[in-house]
């Protein structure tokens, strides 16, 4: 799973990031609350660690905008003041979670967890639909206007998180980490041929396409 970690404090960063990622996580770093907003909007991410005082754009606007923009990714603020005023601030922003700093670092990572616990009891779904795709996640069969679509174990997987992702662009390497949980592009043209062998299976036979390509960017379906 992938955490976004927006933090100015090159100290900070580095002792969260050592931890997470012993912790089994990958984790991108933004500086600061534009780069953070850009981030958040543009990937997937199982929880954002967003400290409030920032450059550019500070914490509370970062995620208000998110939380604007439809983007339900759990938050835990982080900062150095820790009044009641200051939490709710947090909390009414659109945050989850807030912790004032000085933290222990297992404090943090048990936080994390929870909110990654509570998200997914919450969003989880049964099916997925996009016009006359149907994806039973339950049962692990596609149909296509009726008629049953068979397909290997990668490639549910891979229309799976197309499907959740409906009309937004998901990158080559967002893909890699979510369908094969690589946290590295391996060079190689496996998301291509897997797209390629999907769309195949899909949308031949259709006259509308529902998987698109932009080059340079990414794919979607829609």
């Amino acid at each position: 799973m992938k955490i976004l970690l927006v933090e100015d404090d090159e100290r900070t960063a580095a002792f969260i990031i050592k931890g997470l990622r012993q912790a089994g996580y990958v984790v991108e770093h933004a500086p600061d609350g534009e780069t953070g907003l850009s981030l958040a909007q543009t990937e997937e991410f199982a929880t954002a660690v967003v400290d409030i005082m920032l450059p550019r754009l500070d914490g509370l606007s970062m995620v208000e905008g998110l939380r604007r923009n439809k983007v339900l990714t759990p938050v835990i603020f982080l900062s150095a003041k820790g009044t009641v005023d200051d939490r709710i601030k947090g909390l009414q922003s659109g945050g989850d979670d807030y912790l004032p700093k000085p933290f222990a670092f297992s404090e943090l990572l048990a936080r994390i967890q929870a909110l990654m616990r509570r998200a997914a009891a919450i969003t989880e779904p049964t099916s997925l639909s996009v016009a006359d795709l149907s994806l039973d996640i339950v049962r692990r069969k596609v149909w296509r206007a009726g008629r049953e679509i068979d397909l290997q174990a990668k490639e549910f997987a891979l229309l799976e998180y197309l499907m959740r992702n409906r009309g937004r662009v998901v990158s080559k390497i967002m893909i890699i980490e979510n369908v094969w949980d690589y946290s590295f592009d391996p060079q190689t043209n496996i998301v291509e041929s897997r797209i390629c062998k999907l769309r195949d299976k899909v949308d031949r036979g259709f006259e509308r396409k529902l998987i698109h390509t932009l080059r340079g960017v990414g794919y979607k379906v829609e």
